[in-house]
């Protein structure tokens, strides 16, 4: 508290705020200094698969092939199944695996929306996730 010189009997109560505003400033260059010192988080490494590593061997693999007349045709584990057939196989396929993992190897030349309903029929069929099988990814790149 201050005193007005003024008047000797009244008192002014107005605060100091210079001292506070000095720690203030202290405080924030201490914590300019220290923020940028500090780690950022935990790196981390995604792993790559082995070299000449492909699906494991109980793994499922649906090829979607380039058919004629723009109608794709459809192979399991290198079997050929008819369109039809596919949701069938794979519900019988899927029916007792805990792991509920296709891998899709799609041919280049197809549109995509063809491929997307296959994956959509897989889903429909019981499988949870679905890997694409690329040529690099079959290299082991």
């Amino acid at each position: 508290m201050t005193m007005d010189q003024s008047a000797p009997e009244s008192i002014s109560s107005e605060m100091n705020v210079t001292p506070m505003i000095d720690v203030l400033l202290v405080l924030l260059v201490l914590f300019m200094l220290i923020v940028p010192t500090m780690s950022s988080g935990e790196s981390a490494i995604v792993p790559r698969p082995a070299k000449n590593e492909g699906p494991a061997r109980n793994a499922v693999v649906l090829e979607v092939l380039r058919g004629s007349g723009g109608q794709a045709g459809f192979r399991i584990n290198r079997q050929d199944v008819s369109r039809e057939n596919l949701p069938g196989t794979l519900e019988s396929i899927y029916a007792n695996r805990a792991d509920r993992v296709l891998f899709v190897k799609a041919d280049d030349q197809l549109a995509f929306t063809q491929v997307a309903g296959v994956i959509d029929i897989a889903h429909a069929a019981g499988v949870d996730r679905v890997g694409l099988l690329t040529p690099r990814v079959e290299a082991g790149l």
